[in-house]
């Protein structure tokens, strides 16, 4: 597919707090991770904690909370998860898929995505 950065919006829960990030979409990775230190300045509090597999294959407990995020001016409340400090921003398949947002790989965009009816 290729990496590449898309801006991101996130909103505290109770829209006081605002902060603009750029992400690297990832539709590997389950949910939106962002510095754990800046979901604290937007005032995000973990209510619980999951166990995610890392790239390296390592398996660690890490807290997760709710903001608002907003790609493309569509706005939905998503999952995310407090990740280090010093890793890069990912922009998870629940957020994409609560904003009903596909990747084009070839353009690397965000494009709306189409639902499949079974």
């Amino acid at each position: 597919m290729g990496v590449f950065n898309w801006p991101v919006r996130l909103d505290s829960m109770d829209g006081e707090r605002s902060l603009e990030i750029e992400a690297m979409v990832d539709t590997g990775a389950s949910y939106t991770v962002v510095p754990a230190t800046l979901l604290r300045e937007l005032g995000v509090t973990p209510f619980n904690k999951i166990t995610v597999v890392l790239a390296d294959g390592r398996q660690v407990e890490m807290d997760i909370g709710r903001a608002w995020a907003t790609i493309n001016g569509a706005s939905e409340v998503t999952l995310v998860v407090f990740g280090e400090d010093n890793a890069r921003a990912l922009l998870g398949a629940y957020t994409l898929e609560g904003l009903r947002l596909a990747v084009d790989p070839h353009n690397h965009t965000l494009i709306p995505a189409t639902t499949a009816w079974a």
